[in-house]
């Protein structure tokens, strides 16, 4: 509809599949890591390549379909040498939604100092779309785990709730991660977190439970957001 009103497009792409499928006009498939389409954060010089090759696609005359492909991997996409992971739990799962959130509360108290830094020292944080404080997400979570479906004003559907704070717990995570010396890549944050910390053993185990709720907003949410398709269970 765009085109044949006379607006051209450009489609910046993760998925090639989905990019060969579809057939937008012009289009440039990044082979990066799922949500991060011009590559990794604070790479503003490399971030502006995407988009000059992206762009660079509106001069040509080839079409109706043109395709191609970023040359290069993200920097910073490579892990970090000697970056050590924050200390988290190591105890086994528990086995009621209260011990559930005891147990993450404790986990958090224990990387909310790391937290503080790195927020001090980036200046900023993407902690907040849940419209929770933190000290609230565990016991939040906890009462979906019980059957519940508890809502917040920030948002209008106990779905729209917990994803939310889901994303909330990933971001403090992730961020806490980075407080310390050079930062780590996405994917050792990203295996730090799914493999050994207590909050991904929680939101794979409610990712379940939503799983087979009848509320069909909560399924659709905790299948399509929880957990990356590389850390599902098997």
């Amino acid at each position: 509809m765009l085109e044949a009103r006379g607006l051209p497009t450009v489609t910046i792409g993760l998925v090639r599949l989905h990019l060969e499928a579809v057939k937008p006009p012009r289009s440039v498939f990044t082979p990066f890591q799922l949500g991060r389409p011009l590559g990794e954060p604070d790479e503003a010089a490399f971030q502006r390549r995407v988009l000059v090759q992206a762009l660079a696609l509106l001069e040509r005359r080839d079409g109706p379909v043109i395709l191609e492909d970023f040359p290069d991997d993200a920097p910073g996409a490579s892990d970090q040498r000697g970056w050590t992971p924050p200390l988290v739990s190591a105890a086994a799962d528990p086995a009621t939604p209260e011990v559930w959130a005891a147990a993450l509360a404790r986990e958090m108290a224990l990387l909310r100092p790391a937290w503080e830094r790195a927020r001090t020292r980036r200046r900023r944080t993407t902690v907040g779309v849940s419209g929770q404080p933190p000290e609230a997400w565990p016991n939040f979570m906890a009462a979906f785990l019980a059957g519940g479906l508890p809502t917040v004003p920030a948002h209008e559907t106990s779905a729209l709730a917990l994803r939310f704070l889901i994303d909330d717990l990933k971001a403090f995570y992730g961020e806490a991660a980075q407080a310390n010396g050079p930062a780590p890549s996405s994917g050792q944050i990203d295996r730090w977190f799914w493999r050994q910390t207590v909050a991904a053993r929680f939101i794979i185990t409610l990712r379940e439970a939503c799983l087979h709720a009848d509320n069909n907003a909560l399924r659709t949410v905790a299948g399509r957001f929880f957990v990356p398709v590389p850390y599902l269970p098997a």
